[in-house]
């Protein structure tokens, strides 16, 4: 950097690696996003980032060698525009299932994170659906989604059975249970357009071209560096993307 600055002609002091993580745990991350004149739809979903520990073909080699590290990122997305709306960072060991033997954690779907998702959604913007999976049949998860008056599309889980109706969030969980039961899991999602989550999964894999894990280990650093990630893909979602157009 102090090269690139010397051969521009300018007299500007390069900040070290120290001073740079040191800002990096403050630095205040606007990420753009673009709005459309249509209600929200919202996708919601969650993946893991590694941290600290060996690689994938490390580990295959010659097996794991400490216990990895993982963080949770939970995002938002519009499906309109394609841009992350929303995006939380949070410790893997909430809500985990880790198999029998594993050292390595499974990371599965947070529903505790759902109602701070739709919290960093301004109050005059209208959210029409939320699309998440079975992970947020939750009675939290349904009423935080009516609070925003808005309709969950959320698959009842394969042992899901009906709740007592005494709140706003069971019954309108139960109608779902009931379209279920009538229509079966295939044909309700395809009336619902639950096969649109998709799209938020592709989103994580755009995230993690950036890289599999982060490289900083400061839970404040990580939560910068994963939200300049998500900066730079709205940015790059802003410059244009593909339009699919069906075959007959």
């Amino acid at each position: 950097m102090a090269s690139l600055i010397e051969l521009a002609g300018l007299d500007w002091p390069v900040p070290d690696y120290s001073t740079l993580c040191r800002r990096q745990a403050r630095i205040p991350v606007q990420i753009p996003y673009r709005r459309s004149d249509q209600p929200l739809n919202l996708l919601i979903d969650s993946t893991g980032i590694r941290f600290r520990g060996d690689g994938e073909w490390l580990s295959r080699k010659h097996g794991v060698t400490r216990r990895r590290e993982w963080r949770k990122v939970h995002l938002a997305m519009d499906t309109a525009t394609g841009d992350i709306r929303a995006v939380e960072f949070t410790s893997s060991r909430q809500d985990d299932s880790p198999f029998v033997g594993e050292t390595i954690p499974r990371i599965v779907s947070c529903p505790s994170s759902l109602p701070e998702l739709l919290s960093q959604i301004p109050v005059g913007e209208e959210i029409e659906t939320v699309t998440a999976d079975g992970a947020y049949d939750t009675r939290r998860c349904h009423a935080a989604i009516l609070e925003h008056s808005a309709e969950p599309i959320i698959p009842i889980r394969r042992n899901g059975q009906v709740w007592k109706p005494d709140c706003s969030a069971a019954i309108s969980r139960n109608e779902i249970l009931r379209a279920t039961r009538c229509l079966g899991r295939s044909i309700w999602k395809k009336w619902t357009g639950y096969h649109a989550r998709s799209r938020v999964e592709a989103q994580m894999n755009r995230l993690k071209l950036f890289g599999e894990r982060t490289m900083s280990r400061d839970p404040n650093r990580q939560t910068a560096e994963i939200q300049i990630r998500i900066a730079i893909m709205n940015r790059c979602s802003a410059l244009g993307r593909a339009e699919i157009e069906a075959i007959a």
